[in-house]
């Protein structure tokens, strides 16, 4: 095939992606991959975090117990504002090059990625997940004492629940944004879709047609999972018409049942 000439913008684009479309696709499945586990993890790292932070002190627990509360509280608040307050990209090398020299631990550069990824997330979603916990009404947590639970078994199966529908956005926020961060960790020679593009773009010196390219997968890639974010979202919902009995004689002396037809509600005697 002829190489398209210098101003032939689609004939460069339609070229590249013929010659270089698994590679583009063997980046983004990495990038993907990264993301979403690395979201996971960290969402549940988070989940753990946040629930430690919102634990109760017993006033009348002696002074080990209270400097062990304090310290615990001291080591996830330092967590939190260390990778909060640090980019990603310089994550990455600490955790990759300081995992072998002060630990002499041959990481890959994809475990060392996956490890960023999610520690990184893990510290954004403790704080989301702590307001999310701050945000269900604290009589809830009160009836739930009331008859006889504990702090664990109330978050498990009171306020959790309602915690991961209030946060879900702020969940798919995060790995949206995950998506996309993963392209820093190109300085550790992980080949997601970033360091996939570079490379092809470094063969031909064709630098805005490759990463125009990269830059419609990663949209593709961005704007899909946001759609299917959004469809979680509304089936968590649920119907907005819903019944509790298929009549109430109490309620309706006169028989009249609701019956569901496209959305509205119909009567019938």
């Amino acid at each position: 095939m002829n190489l398209p000439g210098d101003t032939d913008f689609v004939g460069w684009v339609v070229y590249l992606t013929r010659q270089y479309g698994m590679i583009f696709l063997h980046g983004a499945g990495i990038t993907l991959l990264l993301a979403l586990v690395g979201t996971l993890i960290g969402c549940i790292i988070g989940l753990l975090v946040g629930i430690l932070r919102t634990l109760p002190l017993n006033p009348k627990a002696n002074i080990a117990v209270k400097a062990l509360h304090k310290l615990l509280q001291f080591v996830l608040a330092a967590y939190i504002e260390i990778f909060r307050g640090t980019p990603m990209i310089v994550q990455a090398m600490v955790v990759y090059y300081g995992a072998m020299q002060l630990f002499k631990l041959d990481m890959s550069p994809l475990t060392a990625g996956f490890l960023v990824v999610a520690v990184n997330t893990g510290a954004y979603m403790a704080e989301t997940v702590r307001g999310g916990i701050d945000s269900v009404d604290v009589g809830q947590t009160e009836a739930a004492k009331a008859i006889g639970m504990t702090h664990w078994q109330t978050m498990i199966n009171v306020i959790l629940p309602q915690t991961i529908r209030n946060i879900l956005p702020q969940i798919g926020n995060n790995l949206i944004i995950n998506i996309k961060d993963t392209s820093v960790l190109n300085v550790i020679s992980v080949t997601e879709l970033y360091f996939s593009g570079n490379s092809a773009a470094g063969v031909y010196f064709r630098y805005f047609e490759v990463f125009f390219i990269v830059c419609v997968i990663y949209f593709i890639m961005t704007f899909t999972c946001s759609r299917l974010l959004r469809w979680m979202e509304h089936k968590l919902d649920g119907s907005s018409y819903y019944s509790l009995v298929k009549s109430d004689m109490m309620a309706d002396p006169c028989g009249h049942n609701p019956v569901k037809t496209g959305g509205r509600k119909k009567w019938k005697r």
